[in-house]
């Protein structure tokens, strides 16, 4: 079994499914000849050519249009926001076109594009390059939303976006890229090659959309976390001793409700973590459902551990990022209620 960090392993889906598929093809901001800002489609022109990998203007709002028009006459296209941040210009394609087609063609049309970017923080990339709105989209029917904290996950998780008939946002945690990361800045970057989850099989899988994944068994408290946050909620339980299950969300819509419930009803406690800000953040969203499907059963209030209601500062990065410590805190406030 083949050893890849995140790049590689989303580099290795493409490539599969662009080998299964005559159909499928990627364009992006610089993913052609340059390979996109973090390589992740590297070599791929090269390999299948300008007419299935190719550069695009910078004007989102027309390469989703174009993917729309594509995946509406038989293309799978694979189409790449260099930055998460930068998709607030194609807001109105994806919602009301990519979403909506399927619904107003009466299933004639269907919309079967992955929208590729990278998103959160850790990298001092400041208010425009750090953000995390996974929230706006899952707020719109009609789009699914995945954020994977590995490499096996991303692999399978976009090999399956991929196939799928509908529109799916594919975020990449930018700071996994290279390897986990604990939300300990202070300490050595830790290489996906020494991590177990950076093993990846060479051939083609897929990963179920809207199946979970419980990284860390325990019987004391759940954390809800994906993306980056997998491994701070790892931390935290090591840290403070809780015996905490920690659940990978994986795919944010369609949700895994049925192991959200099952490890809560067992626990009885719950707290959401995630990097994106707190007010209408997705953590309302599964603090809710918490709240409404496992009310009888709670011990303790639903705690949020989030990013601030603020731009994401470039000097104060590690105060901004919800780590461990903080993480820590909300951990044991819901064990002392």
């Amino acid at each position: 079994m083949a050893r890849m960090n995140m790049i590689e392993a989303i580099r290795n889906a493409i490539d599969l499914s662009m080998d299964q598929d005559d159909n499928v093809v990627v364009f992006g901001e610089d993913v052609g000849f340059f390979g996109g800002v973090f390589r992740c489609t590297e070599g791929l022109q090269a390999k299948y050519g300008k007419n299935r990998v190719f550069d695009a203007p910078i004007n989102e709002s027309g390469i989703i249009g174009a993917a729309i028009g594509m995946g509406a006459y038989g293309l799978r296209p694979v189409a790449e926001i260099q930055f998460a941040d930068y998709v607030y210009p194609a807001i109105d394609q994806i919602t009301s076109e990519a979403a909506r087609l399927r619904y107003r063609s009466n299933g004639d049309f269907t919309s079967p594009l992955t929208i590729r970017m990278p998103c959160g923080g850790g990298i001092f990339g400041g208010q425009t390059h750090s953000q995390s709105p996974e929230s706006l989209f899952t707020h719109v029917c009609g789009v699914k939303t995945v954020m994977p904290s590995n490499p096996y996950d991303a692999k399978g998780l976009l090999m399956a976006a991929i196939e799928d008939d509908d529109p799916v946002i594919f975020f990449e945690p930018k700071r996994l890229y290279n390897g986990p990361f604990d939300g300990h800045h202070d300490r050595p970057v830790v290489p996906w090659s020494k991590h177990e989850l950076g093993e990846v099989p060479d051939e083609a899988y897929k990963i179920e959309l809207g199946k979970a994944a419980i990284r860390r068994e325990g019987s004391e408290v759940t954390i809800l976390a994906y993306g980056t946050m997998v491994f701070v909620a790892e931390a935290a339980a090591e840290e403070t001793g809780i015996d905490a299950e920690v659940i990978d969300l994986r795919t944010l819509l369609p949700l895994d409700v049925d192991t959200i419930v099952d490890s809560v009803k067992k626990t009885g406690r719950c707290v959401v973590v995630h990097e994106a800000t707190r007010t209408s953040g997705f953590g309302a969203e599964l603090a809710a459902e918490v709240q409404e499907r496992c009310f009888h059963y709670l011990e303790a209030p639903v705690e949020r551990v989030t990013g601030w209601d603020t731009p994401y500062p470039h000097a104060q990065e590690w105060e901004y990022f919800p780590g461990p410590a903080r993480l820590g805190e909300a951990l044991q406030r819901a064990m002392e209620a």
